[in-house]
């Protein structure tokens, strides 16, 4: 298997572990700020909810920039593609947006997130405000994201 291939298996393992680990963490952060406003107001759960999955999107960014680097490694194929270790540089440098970004993103969008749920847990009708507040975070995910796509998709001739 030529290094270059190698390289760019790395950047989707990146991509795909790194925003994964950010999303779980703050999915996981929010939940338990959720849960205890549900234990005192069930009523409040779909508010919450929807504030406890933003953080959880980083994650699916990086599992989709992994599937665009299997498909351009063609891992799905016959035989894997064999890349030079420039092209493999390029795709493991395209990947390192949304692994990084991801990760980081997706802590702080929760961090948002669980202020958004006490926010929710005082005045329910305040829900859209606290939902803003955390999709502004998610911007820069976005951004990564497209970065990253941008990267694995460009380079002709790999």
């Amino acid at each position: 298997m030529a290094i270059g291939t190698v390289l760019a298996m790395l950047g989707a393992a990146l991509a795909a572990t790194l925003a994964g680990v950010g999303s779980a963490l703050g999915v996981g952060m929010a939940g338990r700020a959720a849960a205890g406003v549900i234990a005192e107001d069930p009523d409040k759960f779909s508010k919450c909810l929807v504030l406890q999955l933003l953080p959880g999107t980083q994650g699916i960014y990086g599992l989709l920039i992994a599937f665009m680097v299997f498909l351009k490694v063609e891992v799905f194929g016959d035989q894997l593609a064999q890349l030079s270790l420039g092209g493999g540089l390029i795709i493991l440098f395209s990947c390192l947006p949304i692994a990084v970004v991801g990760l980081v993103s997706a802590i702080h969008q929760a961090k948002v997130a669980v202020s958004g749920i006490a926010l929710v847990a005082k005045r329910p009708e305040e829900s859209g405000k606290a939902i803003s507040l955390a999709i502004m975070v998610e911007t820069y995910a976005v951004l990564a994201l497209l970065i990253s796509f941008l990267g694995v998709f460009m380079p002709k001739g790999l």
